[in-house]
């Protein structure tokens, strides 16, 4: 596989935004082939002991992806991006839309779970009207999908400069697996309309009273946006599978991937 690096305009956007280093102790290794190197296993699914050594040692690549992940690290770089480009107006608050996918995990660890398609790990997505991920869940696969709906939701923050953070879409789309009383009380509380329809009931079932479930049909068609995004994550081998037992590399793999998307975004 040929060299793979950030652009000159993606690193001006990601250098200032990196952890200061240290004044003592030892160096860390060099960011900009340290971060290349995770771009590298990510986009063509190696192991670690395969990672070519001009990127760094393997051990040193691996590890730096841990320990941004358990501190934050990542995720702050995402929100930090994702708010520029909420501040030029690039993203679309008007439809979020909300679904899950599954990710087999072949070596087992925490966040796996057992279902009809094998163990692996759920992958729980929000993404804005053009298919840019607002917020990100992982969880065992065994969990239902409207379970972890607003946990989902609340990974939704993104920065401003005064005030607090984003967090509401207007309207959210969602297939019918959301249909949930309890689910839609929780849209309500935080202000968030909903494009959820209900789910097939037998002939004989009679429905409660009160508000009458309703989904648009225009906006319910527009619910490949999120499919299509699963698919733009798709395209980095080493997410299609999860390899990693620790939890915290693979959030690591993931949370790097979704700020990428946003990476590419704001350098156009």
């Amino acid at each position: 596989m040929s060299n793979v690096r950030f652009t000159d305009g993606q690193w001006a956007v990601i250098q200032p935004l990196l952890p200061p280093r240290a004044k003592t102790g030892r160096p860390r290794a060099d960011d900009r082939k340290t971060l290349e190197g995770i771009l590298f296993v990510l986009h063509s699914g190696c192991r670690w002991q395969d990672l070519p050594r001009r990127y760094g040692a393997p051990t040193a690549v691996w590890r730096r992806l841990k320990t941004w992940q358990e501190d934050g690290t990542w995720l702050r770089l995402w929100r930090a991006v994702l708010g520029r480009l909420d501040a030029r107006g690039r993203l679309d608050w008007t439809c979020a839309f909300l679904d899950g996918s599954f990710a087999p995990a072949k070596k087992g660890g925490e966040g796996v779970g057992l279902t009809r398609k094998g163990t692996g790990t759920k992958w729980m997505l929000v993404v804005d009207e053009s298919g840019l991920p607002l917020g990100l869940h992982l969880a065992s696969a065994q969990q239902a999908e409207v379970s972890l709906a607003e946990r989902t939701l609340d990974a939704v923050r993104v920065p401003r400069p005064r005030g607090r953070p984003k967090q509401r879409p207007a309207r959210l789309v969602a297939d019918r697996a959301y249909d949930s009383a309890a689910f839609r009380r929780a849209l309500r509380r935080r202000g968030i309309g909903m494009c959820i329809p209900a789910k097939r009931r037998p002939k004989a079932w009679c429905p409660k009273r009160g508000r009458p479930v309703v989904a648009r049909r225009e906006e319910y068609a527009r619910r490949w946006t999120v499919e299509r995004t699963f698919a733009w994550l798709g395209n980095y081998r080493r997410v299609l599978i999860r390899w990693e037992r620790l939890l915290p590399v693979y959030q690591g793999f993931l949370t790097f991937v979704v700020m990428l998307l946003y990476l590419d975004r704001l350098v156009r």
